[in-house]
């Protein structure tokens, strides 16, 4: 069996757990009251479940049209040429992400943000600064008003010394 089917396999047993946890326990704590509600807290995940398991099944059960000799040049991955893929910079954008997931206590989520953003995209290749910054500014700031001001999720924006 290919590997696509196989990665198939196990989104479908994914799903299989996580609709149990949607269709079985998700909604046992609900008081009475709120059982009456047409939209219960479990059914976006329900849904996500519903369409997951149609995306793992369209996966695995599709017949490969192209021959394996096609699949080389047609974007799969060569491993005799694993130098010439970018894996430097995907290992970096990795331990960036570990980094910032570290950072956003001590540097608060705004700094952090607007860091990981910008040295995420300097490691990708972007050098006009004076429009990486004022970009990640932004979007740093919008998103940190969005949960904070319009969800009511307190989210620390800055290091603690400052607040």
């Amino acid at each position: 069996m290919a590997l696509d089917r196989w990665i198939a396999l196990a989104f479908i047993a994914l799903c299989c757990v996580y609709g149990y946890a949607a269709f079985f326990t998700m909604d046992d704590q609900l008081p009475p009251i709120l059982r009456r509600n047409p939209v219960w807290p479990s059914t976006f995940p329900k849904i996500l479940t519903i369409l997951g398991m149609v995306v793992g099944l369209v996966v695995l059960f599709t017949s490969k049209r192209k021959a394996e000799s096609d699949a080389a040049k047609d974007g799969a991955i060569d491993l005799n040429r694993l130098g010439d893929y970018h894996i430097g910079q995907a290992l970096a954008l990795l331990g960036l992400m570990v980094t910032y997931a570290l950072t956003l206590r001590p540097l608060g989520f705004v700094g952090s943000t607007i860091a990981f953003l910008v040295i995420g995209a300097v490691i990708l290749g972007e050098r006009r600064f004076h429009i990486l910054i004022p970009v990640t500014a932004v979007a740093a700031g919008s998103i940190w008003y969005l949960v904070q001001e319009v969800l009511g999720i307190f989210l620390r924006p800055w290091p603690g010394i400052f607040m």
